[in-house]
């Protein structure tokens, strides 16, 4: 029996925020993310291009399954109508485990507030590696710390 080393994952779920808000969180303030995230999200710095901008290169400081990890990612593509943005790793602690690895982000109204849908697509180095289920819980529980966040005002 082998496993495949390709892989996507999907989730779903529900926000109080509006879609566009919470997509502008990611798009053009994930360093703001810290502030909503403070356990899970310790900074977000530009390193090159524009806040928002295709190309451009950003690199996140987190802490995931008990450990400081840092990710250095391009934003692939944004599509501000459909409330969409794709991140593709470039360096990082996934890449340790991971040929290619993208979260695709993308929020859609609803008659009281948003559903969020994360999908994780990645090509494993190895079959024995495990699916990054953890990873999906992990922008699931940041996702509504942010919503959490911009309920409160903040």
């Amino acid at each position: 029996m082998s496993s495949c080393v390709y892989g996507k994952l999907e989730a779903d779920f529900e926000i109080k925020a509006p879609a566009s808000k919470f997509h502008e969180m990611f798009h053009k303030k994930p360093h703001h993310v810290s502030k909503a995230s403070r356990d899970k999200v310790q900074s977000c710095d530009l390193i090159e291009g524009e806040w928002g901008k295709v190309g451009s290169i950003i690199t996140w400081k987190y802490f995931h399954e008990g450990k400081a990890k840092v990710a250095k990612q391009v934003i692939e593509a944004v599509d501000e109508e459909k409330n969409m943005i794709v991140f593709r790793m470039i360096e990082g602690d996934l890449m340790e485990h991971h040929k290619e690895f993208k979260f695709i982000m993308q929020v859609s109204p609803k008659d009281k507030g948003s559903v969020v849908h994360w999908t994780l697509i990645y090509e494993k180095l190895r079959e024995n590696i495990l699916d990054p289920y953890s990873m999906l819980e992990f922008v699931a529980a940041l996702s509504r710390d942010i919503d959490v966040s911009m309920s409160a005002g903040n």
